[in-house]
């Protein structure tokens, strides 16, 4: 496939790049500059191209378009002179003129919807349209979204103007405000605290959505987080918090999602009015700082700033400087998040159940232990008050704690839920614990005002059963904490500390400074030693190095790093030392970004889960149904003596024995497995799956995974290195060698097609001169998948295949087709070149096949799964590699738009399809699959458009993840057939259907135990996907 320029650019600005570009901009000549530019932005993008799409915001990237030059001829502003002339033309003054040079400097940005791209070829037509007219600074094409962002400069052309310009190329274009109002479309994310089961968070999604403003809600059992989308100019962050607050939960606030960051300081010394305003004032005075909020209780300052202009180091010094050392600030504890929240909850259910058990115990040796003791059966049965005995009075003064203290969440869960109309798990606690509670009391106080009233209390049901909720509980947040391990570790890869240098004026290094890594501000230079962690993502100033970076990649070699290059934080230094300018900080960081995709992965509901849902709304009422139901039909067959006496325990009525079986039915359904099921099950995948190199964006595309049957992968960068060189070079006219790759160089230098790229680098090394200017390349044409076209020195000069040449009308001689049969048998790439609608010379390039390619597509094969080769290369190169893979079904010279077109052929066919590409031209069949699943290594458009991210560009891991998701399905099938299995069987047996047989009953404490039991069951049945492993096949 040869795609013309990659018409969409989503990687991140970077400034130093930038800056670089302008500098070089200035001194040099229009090729030139573009020369160097190119090369600049290659070298920046070596080793973590792939990450790119992390900086750009995460599923919201593709919409945000980085504006970048392509045309360097093209002048950033309108020239003065043009300014000047039309002044002196109009007879204007020099107030005019100066007006009119203001004019020019204010930029505009103008967003068109533009119907019938297609392609890279109409993206690309669409911004030359653009760019050609006057005061156009920069326009960017976005094929998959359907629009055109255009930066320009009103004083020299108007929107009306832009539009018309893209309808004369053959599109319909509209001026839409969509930019203006993203920028008010933000995604805040929530953690809330007392949600036990999948009734809960529906209550606090309904809520959530129903709320104006609100444009999606998505609230996760598992990580007890939610995450939504609003428009800020309808509702903010703390209304939000309201709103969750006002079903009954407890929400805190983890990130508002505007475009600044935020920090809170603690602040240490006393604090007084006179302190608090100076701080306000010196902190305000600083650039950047947009909020500022001052919580004296808890010494506590919450700051906004754009990192841009300042940072947390700044704000610390500049509280301690203007408080002359009264005041010092750190980095607030809680800023940890989750965690901190996770470890206070498992805090406070261990010691809930331990003032449980100093309660429970005692109750229950009373009332199942001390009375088979003679001597202490003797003073328990002892009458305080009539018939009311000692251990009754015990039992009813040590269980009431348990029931009203400890049993106090459940009570107020309980309340909240049937306020909103959505009874959950602890309507079912409180009910069942009541009427055991309360039951007794009844018994004992009959007890202590009748003369002849034997009591039989269930103290010990309502007491053991809140102690063995609890433990349950304590277990399961325990276990769910183990399924975010995976995110805990990829925290852990930074360093906790860094080595800041100090330049003077000159930029020379005077001093160092050990600094938390959290302090780092952008521009900084950090310095890296041997065996020392990266402290942030940045690019190496000074020193060259090896950096293992298989922490993040999971490339297993040191990668080579010297001045110039890229290096990601949290990596480790093998040898040498570096200095390092850091360039994305904090939460702008390439592993924040991991583990900010993988945790929005983790909140995206899987469609399985849907059934769960639907449970869960009638879950809660049809177990109270059931257990009234079950007490009244014993209740009367005691009654009217439906079953013999002797069933009746010696103990007991016929009343308690009923009680007994409506309380187990109620205490034994468990809403919870079910809710746990999934999320668990998806959490524990993502996580693995991240820390195997394959980044899975959320439960549907888990989901689809494991149902994929057939693979489309595409051949260049894929099945191939992608990394294709120069072999052989055949000429049929009388030329010299580098006259011929002076021309073709000077084509392909427009294309970012790796072979175009090939053919530049081998036209290099036949010059001496490290920076070679190739001939200027006028009236450029890029046809994807064919080739390009260009005039060059007054010669019209086409590079391209065959068709491409037959297109063009330019004969293929006898010569010419047996050199291209005899490449295209070798599986390699034979590329025509003609010069004047003259074939002059044919170029073979050869573009070695993936280790493990053809073990990868027999892999496939016994799953079941069948693999289809697209190109857009030749049949005879197609159809070797093709052979040399395992691959029979092969599709050679399709166009972007037939491999979209042959997924829907796929799909139609009844077929579950996956996309496997790494290119721009590979986006649309991305999108249009199954799941998509792009190469790491590839552009940016293709991992925006994947479902799955496949980080070590390894073929490898698309076993991987088919095979993981296969896996994960298995548990959940698994998870379902035990949480539903569970309360089939658990609740009739509860009810009592083997009494009459074989006399076996179950106590409530021990329906409570079992259904504790049944919610750690689940989560950690999928906690054993934590010990997953690639098959073994790919183990090395």
């Amino acid at each position: 496939m040869r795609p013309g320029l990659n018409q969409i650019t989503l990687s991140p600005n970077n400034n130093f790049a930038n800056q670089i570009k302008e500098n070089q901009t200035q001194k040099r000549s229009p090729i030139r500059r573009h020369r160097t530019a190119r090369a600049v932005k290659m070298a920046a993008s070596s080793r973590a191209l792939f990450l790119s799409c992390f900086h750009g915001g995460g599923a919201e990237v593709s919409r945000h378009l980085a504006l970048r030059p392509r045309y360097p001829s093209m002048p950033r502003r309108p020239r003065t002179a043009a300014v000047t002339g039309d002044a002196s033309e109009g007879g204007g003054s020099g107030g005019d003129l100066e007006a009119a040079k203001g004019a020019a400097e204010e930029e505009k940005v103008a967003v068109f919807a533009v119907t019938g791209m297609t392609c890279a070829a109409c993206a690309g037509s669409v911004e030359k349209a653009v760019k050609r007219l006057p005061g156009i600074h920069d326009a960017a094409v976005d094929v998959l979204g359907g629009r055109v962002q255009v930066v320009f400069y009103p004083a020299f052309v108007s929107e009306e103007k832009i539009r018309e310009a893209i309808e004369d190329v053959g599109f319909e274009a509209k001026l839409i405000n969509e930019e203006v109002r993203e920028k008010n479309i933000l995604v805040c994310r929530l953690h809330i605290k007392g949600m036990t089961c999948t009734s809960c968070t529906s209550t606090v999604e309904s809520a959530l959505q129903a709320f104006p403003g609100v444009q999606r809600a998505s609230v996760a059992l598992a990580t007890e987080e939610a995450e939504i989308r609003y428009d800020r100019r309808i509702v903010a962050a703390n209304q939000l918090i309201q709103a969750v607050e006002e079903t009954g939960f407890e929400a805190v606030l983890i990130t508002t999602g505007e475009d600044r960051s935020r920090i809170d300081l603690k602040i240490d010394g006393v604090l007084n009015e006179r302190l608090i305003m100076i701080l306000e004032s010196s902190i305000q005075a600083l650039p950047g700082v947009e909020d500022i909020k001052v919580d004296t209780e808890l010494h506590k300052i919450t700051i906004s700033y754009k990192p841009d202009q300042t940072g947390p180091r700044d704000l610390i010094e500049v509280i301690e400087s203007a408080t002359s050392g009264d005041v010092t600030a750190s980095i607030y504890p809680e800023a940890e998040g989750r965690e901190h929240h996770r470890y206070g909850e498992i805090k406070r259910y261990k010691q809930s159940f331990l003032w449980s058990l100093i309660f429970t115990i005692p109750v229950f040796l009373t009332s199942m232990v001390f009375m088979y003791i003679p001597g202490l059966k003797d003073g328990l049965d002892k009458k305080v008050v009539n018939m009311m005995s000692i251990g009754e009075l015990l039992r009813w003064i040590l269980s009431t704690p348990v029931q009203f203290i400890i049993g106090r969440k459940f009570y107020t869960g309980a309340y909240k839920a049937m306020c909103h109309g959505s009874p959950n798990m602890d309507v079912l606690i409180a009910l069942g614990t009541n009427t055991a509670y309360f039951y007794s009391v009844y018994s004992v106080l009959r007890a202590a005002t009748s003369e002849n009233y034997m009591s039989n209390d269930f103290f010990e049901t309502s007491s053991m059963l809140i102690s063995f909720i609890l433990l349950g509980k304590y277990l399961e947040i325990l276990a769910k904490g183990k399924t975010s391990e995976a995110i805990a570790k990829l925290m852990d890869l930074a360093p906790e500390t860094a080595t800041l240098l100090i330049h003077d004026h000159e930029g020379n290094v005077v001093g160092e400074k050990e600094i938390d890594s959290r302090l780092i501000q952008k521009n900084d230079v950090i310095k890296v030693v041997p065996g020392g962690k990266v402290a942030s993502d940045g690019f190496v100033i000074r020193g060259q190095s090896h950096v293992n970076e298989s922490m993040i990649t999971g490339e297993s070699r040191p990668v080579a790093k010297r001045k110039g290059d890229t290096v990601i934080g949290g990596t480790v230094n093998e040898n040498g030392v570096l200095h390092v300018r850091a360039t994305f900080v904090g939460s702008e960081s390439a592993l924040a970004q991991i583990v900010r995709l993988v945790e929005s992965a983790q909140m995206a509901k899987a469609p399985v889960q849907k059934f769960a849902d639907q449970i869960s709304r009638v879950f809660v009422p049809l177990v109270i149904v059931l257990s009234v139901l079950t007490w009244l039909v014993w209740f009367l067959a005691g009654r009217f003596h439906g079953y013999p006496r002797s069933w009746i325990p010696s103990s007991m009525d016929s009343f308690q024995l009923a009680l007994q079986f409506g309380i187990s039915v109620m205490v034994i359904a468990c809403p919870c497995a079910l809710g746990l099921a999934t999320p668990t099950a998806v959490m524990v995948a993502t996580g693995v799956g991240a820390s195997q190199g394959v980044l899975i964006k959320g439960g549907q595309a888990l989901e689809s995974a494991h149902k994929v049957d057939s693979i489309v992968f595409d051949k260049t960068g894929t099945l191939t290195i992608g990394k294709p060189v120069v072999v052989n070079t055949k000429l049929l006219k009388n030329m010299v060698l580098r006259e011929f790759y002076d021309y073709v160089a000077a084509a392909e230098d427009n294309s970012e097609h790796p072979l175009a790229k090939a053919i530049v680098e081998h036209a290099k090394k036949l010059h001496s001169e490290e920076n070679h200017i190739w001939p200027e390349a006028r009236d450029f044409i890029s046809v994807p998948g064919h080739g390009v076209k260009a005039n060059i020195n007054h010669k019209i000069v086409i590079v391209g295949n065959k068709s491409f040449m037959l297109s063009s009308s330019i004969d293929i001689s006898l010569e010419a087709m047996e050199i291209l049969t005899e490449e295209e048998e070798k599986a390699q790439t034979a590329i025509i070149v003609a010069m004047d609608q003259e074939v002059v010379g044919i170029i073979s390039v050869s573009d070695p096949i993936k280790p493990n390619a053809n073990d990868v597509i027999s892999y496939l094969r016994s799953m079941n799964v069948e693999s289809i080769m697209v190109t857009g290369d030749n049949w005879g190169t197609a159809n070797a590699i093709g052979k040399e893979v395992g691959i029979e079904k092969i599709i050679a010279e399709a166009k972007p738009e037939q491999k979209a077109e042959k997924v829907k052929e796929l799909q139609l066919s009844g077929k579950t399809v996956a996309m496997v590409g790494d290119g721009i031209n590979d986006s649309p069949a991305l999108v249009s699959a199954d799941v998509g699943l792009a190469i790491g290594a590839g552009t940016d458009v293709a991992i925006e458009a994947a479902d799955i991210v496949l980080m070590k560009s390894n073929l490898e891991d698309v076993v991987t993840a088919i095979d993981l998701s296969r896996k994960t399905f298995f548990r959940i099938r698994m998870n379902y057939v035990w949480a539903l299995g569970y309360n089939i069987i658990g609740i009739p047996i509860a009810a009592g259907v083997l009494f009459p047989s074989f006399r076996v009953r179950l106590p409530p404490w021990v329906a409570g135990a079992a259904m504790a039991a049944s919610s750690v069951s689940v989560v950690c049945w999928s906690l054993l996907l934590r010990y997953y492993k690639s098959p073994k096949t790919f183990a090395n």
